[in-house]
């Protein structure tokens, strides 16, 4: 979730810019092309997000093949010129990429910023320290972006910064990146406990005494509640967490059919002056999964009757607009979907912020695959050095989303016959959701109980919701041997067996179709 800034204050705290416009782009791999000097005029504008490789050409004989939809792939190149006013030389300036696909590296000015391999994941990067600023002061972003190794999905997956960019502006002592967490421990009738958990950074020359300020304000925009930490010093290079309780009486609740939204806003405060503020929408409701009678949301019992998306849309590929993610939403809604997993990856923010304005329950899942690859070229070869960072930069970016109910830590794992090699990642996995955010369960989609062994050899043991793809008897049967487990379906056929399964056995809390809208790649034959 990109948290937006509140009004702007005298103090002009921060800033939030999108950085989707006027770019230019070229599919090749010039030497130098990082340099702010490097000449690009002869490059192509274009506007972001943009999935360049949907423009084609379809061939049989492009290396991604059937399973990328006959689509082209290789490295490409953006570049963004841009001026900063010389007021800003004194403050912190990031920017924020919620997804370049795949393998990006982003330069400033002819430094390299570092280096992301999965295309799904967000990421920030600090461009303090190498901007130059005022007028005619011209700076350069560049991104290089690779998907030349293919192949690397088992779907089409795109190419290029296909999802939004935004540049973030700061005083010197700020909130971390993704670092105001709202949630609701106690959900009642007449009140709800609210806490707000806040991470502020000092990267000013002294210490500061901070306190945060927090402002609750329900859906109508009237002020419910209002209180401030006390004061703590944090150093320079320094950062510091807090937390604060709050009550909101007479709680609307976010529902299916009511998606109301609150809002939190978090201000770092210093002697009376306000260093930093912004708003995080939050919804107020509560939800448990029960081993015996399955999902419960704000006290009802109610049945997840869920549909798998991919990230792509036909010929927007996989810079999908909004507009075409609510048209999706709403014709499933109307036939009777309350539920989406994000299959099998990390979705867009504004996809999550859309799910928390209509009501839908979403499972948000993080891999599909761990050591051993589906692809010679997949995730398999960036598990083991980046699995646990694009872990947590995801929940952290996500965690305040109402409409998120489940953790995915993953797909059909082809590491699972290994047991113990395939427990130990998964503990740790899970570790890092729970350390992120406690509040969230989390699952996997195991892969047929009878095939795998899965459910038996202990991985099933460690989830907090067991889920299990197909073989809905084989599921139930296993069940009865532990019904100790909370279980769900995470990938289903659609068909009528499938829902009677769902239907008649209250432990079995939901099922995910596949598939809930065609989608390119996993094509069998050309053309």
């Amino acid at each position: 979730m990109l948290l937006l800034p509140a009004a702007v204050t005298a103090a002009n705290t921060r800033a939030i810019e999108s950085f989707d416009f006027n770019w230019r782009f070229l599919k090749g791999d010039p030497s130098g092309a990082e340099r702010r000097q490097f000449d690009d005029h002869a490059w192509r504008d274009l506007n972001v997000p943009d999935d360049w490789s949907i423009a084609g050409p379809f061939a049989k004989s492009n290396p991604a093949g059937g399973a990328g939809g006959f689509l082209p792939s290789g490295v490409a190149w953006h570049r963004k010129d841009f001026t900063l006013p010389e007021s800003d030389a004194d403050r912190r300036v990031s920017v924020l990429f919620d997804g370049v696909m795949a393998n990006s590296d982003v330069w400033i000015n002819g430094v390299h910023l570092g280096h992301r391999p999965y295309g799904y994941v967000s990421f920030y990067y600090e461009l303090t320290g190498h901007l130059r600023f005022g007028a005619g002061q011209t700076n350069v972003l560049a991104v290089r972006a690779d998907t030349s190794a293919q192949p690397a999905s088992r779907w089409y997956a795109g190419a290029g910064i296909d999802r939004h960019v935004h540049l973030i502006v700061t005083g010197p002592v700020h909130f971390t990146p993704w670092g105001v967490f709202v949630s609701t421990p106690r959900v009642g009738d007449s009140r709800a406990a609210v806490r707000v958990q806040g991470e502020v950074t000092n990267q000013s020359d002294a210490p500061r005494e901070i306190s945060l300020r927090i402002v609750l304000r329900d859906p109508a925009g009237r002020i419910l509640a209002t209180t401030e930490t006390q004061t703590q010093r944090i150093a320079p290079s320094q950062s510091a967490q807090f937390t604060q309780n709050l009550t909101g009486p007479d709680p609307e609740r976010w529902d299916l059919d009511t998606p109301v939204l609150y809002h939190a806003l978090a201000q770092v405060r210093s002697g009376g002056a306000i260093l930093d503020e912004y708003s995080v929408p939050f919804g107020i409701r509560e939800f448990h999964f029960d081993a015996a009678t399955g999902f419960w949301l704000n006290g009802r019992n109610i049945k997840i009757k869920g549909v798998c998306l991919h990230a792509c849309a036909s010929a927007f590929g996989a810079a999908v607009p909004l507009s075409v993610w609510e048209q999706r939403l709403k014709t499933l809604r109307a036939l009777g979907v309350n539920a989406i997993p994000t299959a099998h990856n990390p979705p867009a923010p504004e996809f999550l912020d859309l799910c928390d304005r209509m009501g839908f329950l979403v499972m948000d899942e993080m891999f599909d695959c761990w050591t051993v690859g589906k692809n010679p070229y997949d995730y398999h070869l960036y598990f083991g050095k980046w699995s646990k960072t694009d872990t947590r930069d995801t929940v952290r970016r996500d965690r305040n989303h109402p409409s998120i109910i489940l953790y995915s830590a993953g797909n059909e794992i082809h590491d699972t016959p290994h047991a113990e090699l395939a427990k130990g990642i998964l503990a740790g996995l899970i570790q890092v959701f729970h350390e992120t955010d406690p509040t969230r369960p989390v699952t996997m989609a195991l892969f047929r109980p009878n095939a795998s062994h899965d459910y038996d050899d202990g991985l099933a043991d460690l989830l907090d919701v067991v889920g299990q793809n197909y073989r809905e008897n084989e599921i139930l049967a296993a069940h009865a041997q532990k019904p100790a487990r909370k279980i769900i379906g995470t990938e289903n056929h659609p068909d009528r067996r499938t829902w009677l399964a769902l239907r008649g056995n209250p432990p079995y809390a939901g099922q995910f179709l596949w598939s809930g809208v065609d989608y390119l790649g996993e094509s069998r034959h050309w053309p």
